[in-house]
Parts: C-alpha cells; structure tokens; sequence
C-alpha cells in the first residue's frame, strides 16, 4: 500500500468575504507542485457562501464536475436551460464537455450553504454537455458504504465519464466498513473525512483530513467516533 496525508489544516484557505473555501489541492490562487491531484482527481474544494451569494456565471470544459451539499440551499443555473437547487442529501453532477457555462448561488438570504466542489478528468474530450441530479436517501448509508456516483448511467447514483466510483457513509462510533477497489491494477482511493474520526488501514483521521490510499485491493475504515465520510475511488493515470 501507497499513501498520502493531507491533514485539514494545511490545505489553501482562500477567504473572500462571500466565500470561504479550502483546497485540498491547487486552485485559483493557491498553488503547491505537490498537490495538483490524487490521479484524475484534480480539485477538492470545501466551500461556504454567504448568504444571498455566489458564483457568477463562468465557463467549464473536459470536465466531470460533482457538487454534494452539505448544509443549505444552492441554487443552479447552467447554459444548458437547467435552474435546479440542490440540498443535504443531493448529488449534483455536470458533464462540461465542449462546453457549458453555470451560476451558482446561495437561494437563502438568512443561512450559509456549505457544499463541496470535486472536479473530476474525464476519460472522453469533447462530449456532448449533460446535467444531472438525484436525492439520496441518507439512511441507507447508516453503518455501511452507500453508492452515490459511478461509470455506469444504471447503477445507484449519478454516473460520469470516467472509471470512478464515489461512497458515501455515516458511520456510529466502533462501527467498521471494509471496501474493495472495482479496479485495484489501475485505481486509488481518495477519502475525505468530513465529521469525526477514523482509522483506516492503521491511519488516524480527524474531521476534514484527506487521505489517500493506491497499490492495495481493500481497505477497514473504523469509526472512533461517530463520522461522516466520503469515498472517492479514481484512476490514478490521467492518461
């Protein structure tokens, strides 16, 4: 087994004023060589929006963009004539492609929305722009590991262009769950601990560490304290 540690605190802080968001990985201003990516994984970001604010439309191409909602309301609007809104419990994803562009903003004008943002390289350049979004039913991730993104449009939870597979669980204190890589020649493991605390494979996590795991065939995630993780199975070629 091979790994990574990105403890919370050392990832880029980049306050400004309407938004707060940390980057597990280089974006917009901060940039460190060491952390570009995690494979095809390329941007992790941890955002909270002011009430009332936003994203203003902005372009995207050849890229797998996956929004998951933490707290609050996000409100969606894309070239493509979608207005959505997103909440606790959705998956968001959109098909970049050959190009799209979006807004994001917070719907509420009395509460922060706290989201994360995870863009993905795709595995085809150029496709045709897609969006899509599901609601989950969050209890069917209690004490085990609940599908919420993969390659294949049939299977539970949203589906991208590339070989990924994305696990979402919340875990009670003592609890274990084990997961098997779909493609352990090819892939890695990526997870982000967003409450909590766990040990995986012998490796402490605290709330908001990233870590990453590849050269392995499973991984034991056991809660030491209740935790809400996420799961991010990706090829670690961007070939």
């Amino acid at each position: 087994m091979r790994s990574v540690l990105h403890k919370s605190d050392t990832r880029g802080d980049a306050n400004h004023g309407w938004l707060h968001s940390k980057h597990t990985f280089s974006f917009a201003g901060y940039h460190d060589p060491q952390r570009m990516n995690f494979g095809v994984l390329r941007v992790l970001n941890d955002d909270q929006v002011a009430p009332g604010m936003g994203f203003g439309t902005h372009p995207h191409q050849n890229m797998e963009i996956i929004s998951i909602p933490l707290e609050g309301d996000l409100e969606h609007k894309d070239s493509m004539g979608n207005t959505e809104v997103i909440r606790q419990g959705d998956i968001q994803v959109m098909s970049a492609g050959t190009g799209v562009q979006h807004s994001e903003y917070n719907k509420n004008k009395d509460k922060e929305v706290k989201f994360l943002q995870i863009w993905v390289f795709p595995n085809k350049k150029d496709v045709t722009p897609r969006y899509d979004q599901i609601t989950m039913n969050v209890e069917d991730r209690k004490n085990k590991l609940q599908q919420v993104l993969s390659p294949n449009a049939d299977d539970e939870g949203v589906w991208i262009h590339q070989n990924a597979w994305f696990h979402m669980s919340s875990l009670d204190k003592g609890n274990t769950v084990e997961y098997r890589l779909k493609n352990p020649e090819a892939n890695g493991v990526y997870v982000f601990l967003l409450e909590g605390a766990v040990s995986i494979n012998g490796q402490e996590l605290e709330k908001r560490d990233g870590f990453g795991v590849w050269d392995l065939e499973s991984l034991q995630i056991e809660a030491s304290e209740d935790a809400e993780i996420l799961l991010m199975e990706v090829p670690m070629s961007l070939n």
